[in-house]
């Protein structure tokens, strides 16, 4: 048994010091066990429930879940600390240099910005430099390839059109979302593969929310919160029949759909 000092109010470097302890040989063995990578898929989860807090603006939740997503970030350190590789103080020492340099107009001397788009767009140049990446490929491979898939596509979309690298407005954008939809018809059909043409159909959407200022996660959760809806609907009209949605024709589900669409 371990004795933690009881306090009225905790602070970080009390969860520093319990992660330590849980991990120490005297602690808890599921702790002690834990690698980077079994810890992967929770520290995942932990960053989408503080988004879910945010999109909620619960306060309490959210103060909750960032304390859940910090204990992920304490423990991933804390097994390099263990591995003596770094320690937490390490991590806050790279950040704290890291927002001194990208922040010249705060902390350099340079000339005071007032714009965000202005401040992004020094930002992104900070950032190639401080990487080392001589060109926008460099920059684009440098994206991370765990991000969802849409948000990667958008991010990727937006190096590039730093470039130039993009259409004069929403009507080039439009155009090629029809014609990649029409490639997905042919190779649907058999005439291509599926699987990269139904891909090109999500880039060129991506492209579409770029113009038009919407976040593709944010659009697709809000379709997905409407499909769960209208679907409860076509339940509910289908036990107003004294049925279940699988013993109903197609036609009477369609005609179900709409009306959910219309209410």
């Amino acid at each position: 048994m371990i004795d933690f000092e009881r306090k009225e109010h905790y602070g970080l470097s009390d969860l520093l010091r319990i992660v330590a302890l849980l991990r120490s040989e005297d602690g808890c063995p599921w702790d002690r066990v834990q690698t980077h990578a079994s810890l992967r898929r929770s520290l995942l989860e932990e960053a989408y429930e503080v988004a879910e807090a945010i999109d909620r603006e619960d306060p309490a939740l959210l103060k909750e879940e960032l304390g859940d997503l910090l204990l992920q970030v304490v423990f991933h350190a804390d097994i390099e600390r263990q591995a003596g590789d770094f320690t937490m103080d390490d991590v806050a020492d790279g950040e704290v240099r890291k927002m001194l340099f990208r922040h010249p107009h705060v902390f350099g001397g340079q000339e005071t910005v007032q714009d965000a788009d202005t401040v992004l767009e020094g930002w992104e140049a900070i950032k190639r430099r401080e990487k080392g990446q001589q060109t926008t490929a460099q920059a684009l491979d440098a994206v991370a390839r765990s991000l969802p898939g849409l948000w990667r596509a958008e991010k990727l979309q937006s190096k590039a059109a730093r470039d130039g690298f993009d259409w004069p407005d929403v009507s080039g954008a439009l155009d090629k979302l029809d014609e990649e939809v029409s490639e997905l018809h042919r190779a649907a059909a058999g005439d291509g593969d599926v699987t990269e043409e139904l891909g090109d159909v999500l880039f060129a959407a991506v492209k579409v929310g770029r113009f038009v200022g919407v976040d593709p996660e944010v659009a697709l959760h809000g379709t997905c919160e409407k499909f769960i809806r209208r679907y409860r609907a076509v339940e509910e009209g289908a036990a107003a029949m004294g049925r279940s949605v699988d013993q109903l024709p197609l036609e009477t589900l369609e005609a179900l759909w709409v009306e959910a669409k219309g209410s």
